[in-house]
């Protein structure tokens, strides 16, 4: 048997790929428009219509209708342009055009806040604006006075992509082309301001150099995703940079791309599409977990679905340690056709895998989508990042772990736990901000602000946020996101943050999932139109919740597990102002409307 691995402080993956010929990151549209123009790059659909190809010779061409059109509107290299918008063909389109200019994109999510607009087009000093819909021109025009750079706003769905292409000048192919040359791999790119879990949000400064290197080595290691006979449909805000890495790098690498920006439509989008991978974050892929499992005890075949579960998990787990056993085998090809067949449509039917950040999925959820047949490969990585500074691929993977260092990048271990960084996705600074740059960065590392540990193999843990860590009144470090992402899992829970700074113990707060509730209240028995507020003390509820909570707590030792628990009358979303649009909790909002939830919790006499 082979020892288990052993931890390290540091650990160097060495260079997988020659320099890239690129300078920009438009030149690969181009490059494929040249060497196989008739390749679909893309498919894209209007709503309620099919979907349709665009060639790689036709979205360049595009890509260089509305370049010509921003030279000709006065877009200067090194100009700021602001792009408020859903994930859809336009963002991408604008982007590149964007690139080919030598201009810089600056993403604004479509749900920020008048506020959150202001202050990102003010501060990035951007000098136009593209916009998807007339209520964001209506919000943009509001605090218009507040960033007086901004001479142009143009509306997407108002026709302002046209207009643009028809502005009166005499940029040529010619002038776009030259402004491309122009570029350098040190030139900025975009300036992606942070979502701002707390405080106001920082600019990070990706320069094409930072996207170059990610692509470059994702071509490396992620080749039998990313590559001309892929697909995957893009549902994340590319606005994030996880998925403007994903979008670059599908056009990189061949991969035909899709867009879809309304989540409440995915599961038809996907069967339509039929992605042969996906990019997500953990909470999907909780959900399509969650809600097959519930769907199937509700029809009653709840005894079948959980055998199936472990025969999946199992299934996965012999394929580390050896070959699974005939017996297993059986079993595995049993339920295939009954249950992961139903789970694989979920995802489009033709979903092999899927690569997965943002939080950790846990072990258990990867090895049950191995199981299934759609392989989940986690990675981490930071908007400073340019996305992943991490990843399990095809080649090396192990689940439970946010994968090895990309090749080029070195991690380290500091004395107090933290990882710090250094290598080429790394960004160049904060924009005009040398306070918060200087406390980033460590004699040239990074420093991520997250805890966590490196196996001598390469492969890296991450247990929590260095500012989240909480320390009770007994002097316990805890550090919450094992707990809460664990608790999450259970398909009744929609949210969950765990509290306990300088207290006797460690308590949490609990939200419902929406969609769930209606499927308890049938389950035992309660009026459908039973009100949530009306149930958080409810004795069958709470011991559901438990079940939760019971889970959670077999990851952590008694000092470290949950003991009192709250069940709070609405759940946390990005619409109510608690999360963040890459669905992280908020935390200081969070704890600070639920102060007397708190409270309350350790006013009570101490759990056993």
């Amino acid at each position: 048997m082979t020892a288990a691995p052993h931890t390290v402080t540091e650990f160097t993956a060495p260079h997988a790929a020659a320099p890239w010929a690129e300078r920009n990151f438009a030149d690969y549209i181009f490059d494929y428009a040249q060497n196989r123009p008739q390749h679909v790059s893309m498919r894209r659909r209007d709503p309620g219509g099919p979907w349709r190809d665009v060639t790689a010779k036709q979205f360049a061409e595009e890509v260089l209708g509305l370049a010509r059109g921003l030279i000709n509107a006065g877009i200067q290299p090194g100009d700021r342009v602001g792009l408020m918008s859903r994930t859809r063909y336009e963002w991408t389109l604008v982007d590149f055009a964007v690139a080919a200019i030598g201009a810089v994109t600056v993403p604004v999510y479509e749900t920020s806040s008048a506020e959150q607009v202001q202050w990102i087009l003010s501060d990035s000093g951007a000098v136009a604006a593209i916009v998807e819909t007339k209520a964001h021109a209506e919000t943009l025009e509001s605090i218009r006075g507040d960033a007086p750079a901004i001479r142009e706003l143009w509306v997407i769905d108002d026709g302002g992509l046209e207009t643009i292409r028809e502005m009166l000048g005499s940029a040529t192919a010619d002038d776009v082309h030259e402004r491309r040359a122009a570029v350098t791999p040190d030139d900025l790119a975009s300036i992606i301001y942070t979502s701002g879990t707390t405080g106001r949000p920082k600019g990070c400064e990706l320069t094409h150099g930072n996207f170059l290197f990610e692509i470059t080595q994702v071509r490396q290691y992620l080749g039998d995703l990313l590559n001309d006979q892929a697909s995957t449909l893009l549902f994340l805000p590319i606005a994030h940079v996880f998925g403007r890495v994903i979008e670059i790098g599908c056009l990189a690498t061949g991969c035909t791309l899709g867009h879809t920006p309304d989540v409440r439509n995915l599961i038809e989008d996907l069967a339509g599409f039929q992605p042969r991978f996906v990019l997500s974050v953990p909470r999907v892929f909780e959900k399509v977990f969650n809600t097959a499992k519930q769907k199937a005890h509700a029809e009653g075949h709840g005894k079948i679905f959980d055998r199936a579960e472990k025969v999946a998990i199992d299934y996965s787990k012999a394929q580390v340690s050896g070959r699974p056993s005939p017996w297993l085998s059986l079993q595995h090809k049993l339920f295939k056709r009954l249950v992961y067949s139903k789970i694989a449509k979920a995802l489009g039917g033709n979903c092999e895998s899927a690569i997965s950040g943002g939080a950790p999925l846990g072990e258990r959820l990867g090895h049950f989508f191995r199981g299934v047949g759609v392989t989940v490969y986690e990675g981490y990585g930071l908007t400073e990042t340019t996305a992943a500074a991490t990843v399990n691929r095809p080649d090396a993977l192990r689940i439970g772990t946010v994968g090895m260092p990309i090749p080029g990048m070195t991690l380290r271990v500091a004395d107090d736990g933290e990882l710090l960084l250094k290598g080429g996705v790394v960004f160049r600074r904060y924009w005009q901000n040398p306070e918060a740059t200087a406390d980033a960065m460590q004699d040239g590392w990074f420093r991520t602000g997250d805890i966590g540990e490196i196996d001598s193999d390469g492969f890296v843990r991450i247990t929590g946020r260095k500012k989240e860590l909480i320390v009770t009144a007994g002097g316990k470090n805890v550090a919450p996101a094992v707990l809460e992402d664990r608790a999450r899992a259970h398909w009744l829970v929609g949210q969950c943050l765990v509290v306990g700074d300088q207290k006797p113990f460690i308590g949490a707060l609990v939200t419902i999932d929406p969609e769930a509730w209606p499927q308890w209240l049938e389950k035992n028995g309660r009026p459908a139109d039973t009100k949530l507020a009306d149930m958080v003390n409810d004795t069958e509820l709470r011991a559901e919740i438990q079940e939760a909570i019971d889970s959670a707590n077999a990851a952590v030792s008694k000092a470290e597990s949950i003991r009192a628990f709250a069940i709070l009358p609405a759940d946390w979303t990005e619409e109510s102002g608690h999360l963040t649009p890459s669905l992280k909790l908020k935390r200081n909002i969070v704890l600070k409307e639920n102060a007397p939830e708190i409270e309350a919790l350790y006013s009570r006499p101490k759990p056993d």
